[in-house]
């Protein structure tokens, strides 16, 4: 059953489940087991070992106590109660209410949540929890519906992610990079300078940042998030209540009436501060010798310095909580564990989707999904002309299926070398700018990729809601950008790209204004 076309079965089933039924729990918990009948050859016993290995993998690694997933976990329920602590010590309210004050439309309170994305660049779990948090009370308050929050969310984490060298995205990119140069004996070229060299070679990466901005600035949504933003600014629903919504708190907290706008701002710069130091402490602590930003990135435990960042905000969190309780008398001291109550409970349902995902990413690695469409990319012998936009379709293909943009840069990134440097070396570093386009591609319309679920749970929105919004935008991000590798692989020339890129996205919008504008005739 590994690596043939059966291995393809439980992604798509999963994928198709999800989409129809809007259950995700549902819909990858037959993935997985789909996944582990598979693996397991139909027998049910070894099935069921399979199945619980996996589940055990989440938690347990050879090594012992998978580190990784738990501290995530953990990050999570902090930063659930953190926002508890935040909403009862009335810092959203004080900070949506200075907001006013300063963001005085949608389309500026739209772009004030790009901007963060851009600049917190260090990983794209930290971006999609931390912009969600501060934006979130910005966006509400001029009715932006949390589908479209969510959106921006996720066009500015991994987009900007994969073309940031000091980011564990860039460091883990570098590391392969480094691979496949090695392997084709280019030692002419460092694999940083390589890095550099591709980031305006990324077109998904410039298409989606493009129509990010556009669409905040002139409100030009279309397909399935134009209803929700029409729900939004006409009656004030930002979200549908019959849906679960992952990060929102459900229970109806006490909220103080002298919070500030310090109350919501030191919580949340306390976790940039203590996550962006345990970084680097953790990344110089693995390093031997002399230390670059690249190494320390590298080698530094992103999931443990979210820990730490997110305990440190618990703790001024708190502290704010009880400056309420003792110098201002608007809270009492036994509502601390009504906040902690609620946080908890506003994560539960992002970690039960994010270990679900967890599992079935496991099988379908384990079942070589991801090694059967690479292998069927590296078989195609077509035209050097098509090979970046072969490649960008093959990642999108593999991240959409496997959930993951982090496994197709692994597979594909070496299978894209081998196969160019048997064509047209002029189109080597295109090749692996077009993997890693294709990889965030498919990640962004993935309903199984972590990436996604968190800016879901970042934006308080229901995470198919987030997907179906976001599918018609990443679309036509997609199809422009072949466009865009198409022009490269025929003029090896990446500002011809470029410009194909940003020609083909000023015509979208222009034909999208005057629809709009005739409809408002």
């Amino acid at each position: 059953m590994e690596h043939s076309i059966l291995s393809i079965i439980p992604p798509i089933l999963a994928i198709v489940m999800v989409i129809l039924t809007k259950r995700v729990l549902l819909s990858l918990g037959t993935g997985i087991i789909a996944s582990a009948l598979l693996l397991g050859k139909g027998s049910i016993s070894e099935t069921f070992l399979i199945f619980w290995s996996a589940v055990k993998g989440v938690f347990l690694e050879a090594e012992g106590l998978n580190s990784w997933n738990i501290n995530l976990i953990l990050f999570l329920l902090l930063l659930g109660v953190i926002t508890s602590l935040i909403n009862m010590t009335g810092g959203s309210r004080a900070f949506g209410e200075w907001a006013t004050t300063k963001v005085k439309s949608r389309a500026g309170a739209q772009l004030l949540a790009a901007f963060l994305g851009v600049i917190i660049f260090i990983d794209d779990y930290f971006n999609a929890l931390a912009v969600g948090q501060v934006a979130r009370p910005i966006t509400d308050r001029h009715q932006i519906s949390r589908t479209k929050l969510a959106y921006i969310i996720d066009s500015t984490s991994a987009p900007i992610c994969v073309i940031s060298p000091i980011s564990s995205w860039g460091a883990f990119i570098i590391g392969i990079i480094a691979t496949v140069l090695a392997s084709h004996g280019l030692d002419d070229i460092s694999a940083f300078t390589a890095f550099i060299e591709m980031i305006p070679m990324n077109l998904y990466v410039w298409t989606s940042l493009l129509f990010v901005f556009i669409i905040a600035i002139r409100g030009l949504d279309y397909g399935s998030m134009k209803k929700h933003e029409e729900r939004a600014i006409e009656t004030g629903v930002l979200y549908d209540p019959d849906k679960v919504i992952s990060g929102e708190v459900k229970e109806n907290l006490p909220v103080s009436d002298k919070g500030k706008v310090r109350d919501l701002i030191w919580p949340i710069i306390a976790l940039f501060v203590g996550t962006l130091s345990a970084i680097i402490i953790s990344g110089l602590h693995e390093t031997t010798g002399k230390a670059s930003l690249m190494d320390i990135f590298g080698n530094a435990d992103v999931a443990l310095a979210l820990v730490v960042g997110g305990l440190l905000g618990l703790v001024v969190g708190m502290l704010s909580f009880y400056r309420q309780v003792f110098k201002h008398n608007a809270l009492q001291a036994n509502w601390m564990v009504k906040a902690f109550k609620s946080g908890v409970q506003s994560m539960l349902s992002a970690v039960m989707i994010l270990l679900f995902a967890w599992v079935i990413i496991d099988l379908i690695e384990q079942l070589g999904t991801g090694l059967y469409l690479g292998g069927l990319v590296e078989r195609s012998n077509l035209n050097p002309i098509f090979l970046p936009v072969i490649l960008f379709l093959g990642a999108a293909v593999m991240a959409f299926a496997t959930g993951t943009s982090w496994g197709a840069f692994g597979i594909l990134l070496p299978i894209a070398g081998q196969i160019i440097a048997v064509t047209d070396m002029a189109l080597f570093l295109p090749g692996l700018a077009a993997v890693l386009a294709g990889a965030v591609m498919g990640d962004h319309c993935s309903p199984i990729s972590d990436t996604t679920i968190l800016s879901a749970t970042g934006a308080g929105c229901n995470l198919m809601d987030h997907v179906l919004t976001q599918l018609p935008y990443a679309i036509s991000a997609a199809i422009i950008s072949c466009l865009g590798y198409i022009v490269i692989g025929w003029t090896e020339k990446t500002i011809f790209g470029l410009l194909t890129v940003g020609i083909c996205v000023f015509l979208f919008f222009f034909m999208l204004d005057r629809r709009k504008k005739r409809a408002q005739i």
